[in-house]
């Protein structure tokens, strides 16, 4: 939440709530900050998941923030702010969140167990496991800041699981996409790997596929090697 003081009265906020259809509400998250005079200081916001439909991507609803303030020393009251609709941010947030919620209906997108280092690079699968009727089209797979995907077979689709289909493997390759000492302490979103897929010859669609913590530190010891930073 981005707040302006354009005067000389501190605002105190006490907390923040955001309510919206779109995500499911939180309690309000303590702020406890004095804003003076400024052009603009951003207040965080936490909030829940997205509210998907099962069918379709759901159309944003109106926000509003409802926070307690106090304007110098006058008591503490609630007043709720509007939030331009529709605001982008929170459009990309719903649709992105939903449009994994889409495909996780039909199918479970998942790393293998099994992985080892071969020919310099980490050789293992993601596992396609059927949640729900249809074909399920795997177009591609991306990278990380830290990590690049080859699949082990050339040509898209990556995959494509017919309806009779309960599993599947789909084997890839994971090499370093850089071996800075810097980028090792900063690997916050090494392990988001975005896949792309989609559900009957529908849209493609972006899911999320983390690596299990134990498979994660192998694969930080494994680049560290590849990039001649560690044993």
């Amino acid at each position: 939440m981005a707040v302006r003081n354009t005067s000389d009265t501190p605002v105190y906020f006490a907390d923040l709530q955001l309510v919206t259809a779109s995500f499911k509400t939180l309690p309000p998250q303590k702020a406890d900050s004095v804003i003076k005079r400024t052009e603009r200081t951003d207040l965080r916001i936490p909030f829940g998941p997205a509210v998907c439909t099962p069918q379709r991507l759901p159309d944003l609803r109106p926000a509003t923030v409802v926070a307690r303030v106090r304007t110098g020393s006058e008591p503490l009251r609630t007043v709720v702010f509007p939030v331009a609709h529709p605001d982008p941010l929170l459009a990309k947030l719903l649709r992105d969140e939903c449009s994994e919620f889409l495909v996780r209906q039909a199918v479970d997108i998942a790393f293998g167990q099994d992985w080892t280092e071969s020919g310099g690079a980490m050789r293992g699968s993601l596992v396609l496991t059927r949640r729900a009727p249809g074909t399920v089209t795997l177009e591609e797979m991306g990278g990380t800041t830290h990590y690049m995907v080859e699949p082990e077979h050339a040509g898209r689709p990556l995959a494509v699981m017919d309806a009779s289909v309960p599993t599947m493997r789909v084997p890839i390759a994971l090499t370093p996409a850089r071996c800075d000492a810097h980028a090792f302490a900063e690997a916050k979103k090494a392990f988001l790997f975005p896949v792309r897929a989609a559900i009957d010859g529908g849209q493609v669609r972006v899911v999320t596929v983390v690596p299990p913590e134990p498979l994660q530190g192998r694969l930080i010891q494994y680049a560290l090697r590849a990039c001649g930073l560690g044993r």
